[in-house]
Protein backbone atom coordinates (compact mmCIF):
# COMPACT_ATOMS: atom_id res chain seq x y z
CA UNK A 1 0.00 0.00 0.00
CA UNK A 2 1.36 3.58 -0.57
CA UNK A 3 2.77 5.75 1.48
CA UNK A 4 1.56 9.68 1.24
CA UNK A 5 2.84 12.50 3.08
CA UNK A 6 2.40 16.21 3.01
CA UNK A 7 5.40 18.61 3.76
CA UNK A 8 4.92 22.24 4.26
CA UNK A 9 6.03 25.02 6.67
CA UNK A 10 4.04 25.43 9.51
CA UNK A 11 1.13 27.62 8.60
CA UNK A 12 0.92 25.87 5.21
CA UNK A 13 -2.60 23.82 5.98
CA UNK A 14 -1.35 20.22 6.55
CA UNK A 15 -3.45 19.53 9.11
CA UNK A 16 -6.58 20.82 7.53
CA UNK A 17 -5.96 19.29 4.32
CA UNK A 18 -5.13 15.84 5.90
CA UNK A 19 -8.28 15.80 7.62
CA UNK A 20 -9.91 16.41 5.06
CA UNK A 21 -7.75 13.36 3.01
CA UNK A 22 -8.67 10.69 6.09
CA UNK A 23 -12.08 12.16 5.90
CA UNK A 24 -12.05 10.96 1.97
CA UNK A 25 -10.40 7.53 2.86
CA UNK A 26 -13.20 6.89 5.33
CA UNK A 27 -16.34 7.56 2.70
CA UNK A 28 -14.50 4.93 0.44
CA UNK A 29 -13.74 2.43 2.93
CA UNK A 30 -9.84 2.90 2.42
CA UNK A 31 -7.71 1.23 5.50
CA UNK A 32 -5.53 3.86 6.44
CA UNK A 33 -3.79 4.89 8.96
CA UNK A 34 -2.72 8.98 9.59
CA UNK A 35 0.82 9.82 11.60
CA UNK A 36 2.67 12.91 12.00
CA UNK A 37 6.68 13.38 12.05
CA UNK A 38 7.72 13.54 15.08
CA UNK A 39 5.71 11.59 16.92
CA UNK A 40 3.28 8.08 15.98
CA UNK A 41 4.97 5.90 18.73
CA UNK A 42 5.92 6.58 22.75
CA UNK A 43 9.49 7.21 22.14
CA UNK A 44 8.51 9.53 19.40
CA UNK A 45 6.15 11.66 21.20
CA UNK A 46 8.37 12.33 23.97
CA UNK A 47 11.22 13.35 21.44
CA UNK A 48 8.54 15.98 19.99
CA UNK A 49 7.98 17.52 22.90
CA UNK A 50 11.77 17.82 24.34
CA UNK A 51 12.01 19.16 20.19
CA UNK A 52 9.19 21.62 20.29
CA UNK A 53 9.65 22.81 23.81
CA UNK A 54 11.57 26.80 23.96
CA UNK A 55 13.07 25.68 26.82
CA UNK A 56 15.46 23.30 24.92
CA UNK A 57 19.14 23.91 24.01
CA UNK A 58 20.10 21.63 21.27
CA UNK A 59 23.07 22.69 18.28
CA UNK A 60 21.67 21.32 14.97
CA UNK A 61 23.11 18.42 15.05
CA UNK A 62 21.65 17.03 18.09
CA UNK A 63 18.82 18.49 16.84
CA UNK A 64 18.86 16.30 13.30
CA UNK A 65 19.50 13.18 15.80
CA UNK A 66 16.36 13.94 17.77
CA UNK A 67 14.44 13.87 14.87
CA UNK A 68 15.79 11.02 13.49
CA UNK A 69 15.60 8.70 16.35
CA UNK A 70 11.63 9.23 15.97
CA UNK A 71 11.77 8.93 12.30
CA UNK A 72 14.07 5.67 13.06
CA UNK A 73 11.41 3.97 15.82
CA UNK A 74 7.96 5.23 13.66
CA UNK A 75 9.81 3.43 10.62
CA UNK A 76 10.40 0.49 12.18
CA UNK A 77 7.60 -0.15 14.97
CA UNK A 78 4.78 1.94 12.96
CA UNK A 79 4.85 2.60 9.13
CA UNK A 80 5.86 -0.67 8.32
CA UNK A 81 3.95 -3.12 10.08
CA UNK A 82 0.64 -0.83 8.48
CA UNK A 83 1.84 -1.12 4.60
CA UNK A 84 2.13 -4.91 5.48
CA UNK A 85 -1.47 -4.86 6.61
CA UNK A 86 -2.56 -3.62 3.35
CA UNK A 87 -3.27 0.00 5.04
CA UNK A 88 -2.46 3.58 3.34
CA UNK A 89 -0.58 5.38 5.64
CA UNK A 90 -0.92 9.49 5.33
CA UNK A 91 1.93 11.13 6.81
CA UNK A 92 2.34 14.59 8.30
CA UNK A 93 6.67 15.67 7.43
CA UNK A 94 8.76 12.82 6.80
CA UNK A 95 12.98 13.10 5.31
CA UNK A 96 11.73 16.34 3.67
CA UNK A 97 11.01 18.07 6.75
CA UNK A 98 14.81 16.96 8.09
CA UNK A 99 16.21 18.56 4.28
CA UNK A 100 14.68 22.04 4.77
CA UNK A 101 14.47 22.42 8.20
CA UNK A 102 18.40 21.20 9.66
CA UNK A 103 19.82 20.66 6.47
CA UNK A 104 19.10 23.73 4.75
CA UNK A 105 17.31 25.91 7.49
CA UNK A 106 20.70 25.38 9.84
CA UNK A 107 23.27 25.08 7.05
CA UNK A 108 23.98 21.14 7.77
CA UNK A 109 26.03 18.98 5.37
CA UNK A 110 23.90 18.37 3.02
CA UNK A 111 25.23 14.93 2.21
CA UNK A 112 25.81 14.03 5.44
CA UNK A 113 22.08 15.05 6.46
CA UNK A 114 20.90 12.52 3.63
CA UNK A 115 23.24 9.50 4.35
CA UNK A 116 22.13 10.08 7.86
CA UNK A 117 18.17 10.13 6.62
CA UNK A 118 19.06 7.14 4.56
CA UNK A 119 20.23 5.40 8.11
CA UNK A 120 16.84 5.67 9.85
CA UNK A 121 14.79 5.16 6.96
CA UNK A 122 15.95 1.71 6.09
CA UNK A 123 14.80 1.41 3.00
CA UNK A 124 11.60 2.71 3.21
CA UNK A 125 10.38 5.81 0.82
CA UNK A 126 7.28 7.68 0.00
CA UNK A 127 5.15 6.65 -2.91
CA UNK A 128 3.93 10.32 -3.18
CA UNK A 129 5.35 13.50 -1.52
CA UNK A 130 3.17 16.46 -1.73
CA UNK A 131 4.39 20.09 -1.00
CA UNK A 132 1.44 22.35 0.23
CA UNK A 133 3.67 25.84 -1.28
CA UNK A 134 2.95 29.27 0.90
CA UNK A 135 5.69 32.06 1.26
CA UNK A 136 6.95 32.43 4.60
CA UNK A 137 5.47 35.87 5.90
CA UNK A 138 1.91 34.74 4.97
CA UNK A 139 2.61 31.50 6.86
CA UNK A 140 3.72 33.55 9.98
CA UNK A 141 0.57 35.66 9.99
CA UNK A 142 -1.60 32.31 9.51
CA UNK A 143 0.42 30.85 12.50
CA UNK A 144 0.10 34.41 14.50
CA UNK A 145 -3.52 34.47 14.33
CA UNK A 146 -4.01 30.36 15.28
CA UNK A 147 -1.80 29.68 18.02
CA UNK A 148 1.43 30.95 19.81
CA UNK A 149 4.78 29.84 18.29
CA UNK A 150 7.23 26.65 19.01
CA UNK A 151 10.61 26.74 19.57
CA UNK A 152 11.38 25.78 15.93
CA UNK A 153 8.79 28.00 14.66
CA UNK A 154 10.18 30.96 17.00
CA UNK A 155 13.43 31.27 14.57
CA UNK A 156 11.98 33.79 12.77
CA UNK A 157 11.71 34.71 8.94
CA UNK A 158 15.15 34.31 7.56
CA UNK A 159 14.90 31.07 8.64
CA UNK A 160 11.69 30.03 7.42
CA UNK A 161 12.55 31.81 4.29
CA UNK A 162 15.70 29.13 4.39
CA UNK A 163 13.59 26.09 4.98
CA UNK A 164 11.22 27.14 2.35
CA UNK A 165 13.78 27.89 -0.23
CA UNK A 166 14.97 24.08 1.05
CA UNK A 167 11.76 22.61 -0.16
CA UNK A 168 11.77 24.20 -3.31
CA UNK A 169 15.12 22.75 -4.00
CA UNK A 170 13.72 19.54 -3.76
CA UNK A 171 10.82 19.84 -5.78
CA UNK A 172 13.26 21.55 -8.35
CA UNK A 173 15.10 18.11 -8.30
CA UNK A 174 11.39 16.02 -8.49
CA UNK A 175 11.10 14.67 -5.43
CA UNK A 176 8.28 16.53 -4.20
CA UNK A 177 4.79 17.61 -6.11
CA UNK A 178 4.04 21.22 -5.42
CA UNK A 179 1.08 22.52 -4.18
CA UNK A 180 -0.02 25.72 -4.32
CA UNK A 181 -1.36 26.59 -0.63
CA UNK A 182 -1.87 30.19 -1.18
CA UNK A 183 -5.71 29.23 -1.96
CA UNK A 184 -8.52 28.43 -0.53
CA UNK A 185 -8.93 25.25 1.20
CA UNK A 186 -11.52 23.26 -1.60
CA UNK A 187 -9.65 23.84 -4.40
CA UNK A 188 -6.20 22.58 -2.44
CA UNK A 189 -8.27 19.75 -1.42
CA UNK A 190 -9.36 19.46 -4.72
CA UNK A 191 -5.51 19.12 -6.31
CA UNK A 192 -4.05 17.02 -3.80
CA UNK A 193 -7.05 14.80 -4.39
CA UNK A 194 -6.18 14.52 -7.68
CA UNK A 195 -2.51 13.31 -7.28
CA UNK A 196 -3.52 10.99 -4.46
CA UNK A 197 -6.71 9.53 -6.28
CA UNK A 198 -4.36 7.61 -9.47
CA UNK A 199 -1.95 6.13 -6.80
CA UNK A 200 -4.25 4.09 -5.10
CA UNK A 201 -6.03 3.03 -8.67
CA UNK A 202 -2.57 1.77 -9.53
CA UNK A 203 -2.34 -2.76 -9.59
CA UNK A 204 0.50 -2.96 -6.63
CA UNK A 205 -2.28 -1.13 -4.48
CA UNK A 206 -5.67 -3.11 -4.60
CA UNK A 207 -7.96 -1.47 -2.79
Amino acid sequence: MPLIVLEGIDGCGKSTQIERITARFGERGIKHRRLREPGGTVLGEQVRALLLDKATEACPTAELFGYLTARAQLCHAVIKPALNRKEVVILDRFWYSTMAYQAYGLGLDVQLVRAAIDLALDGLHADLALWLRIMPDQAMRRRAAARGEDRIEARGLAYQQRVHDGYARMAAAGELHVIDAERDADTIFADLWSAIEPLLDQPQYPI
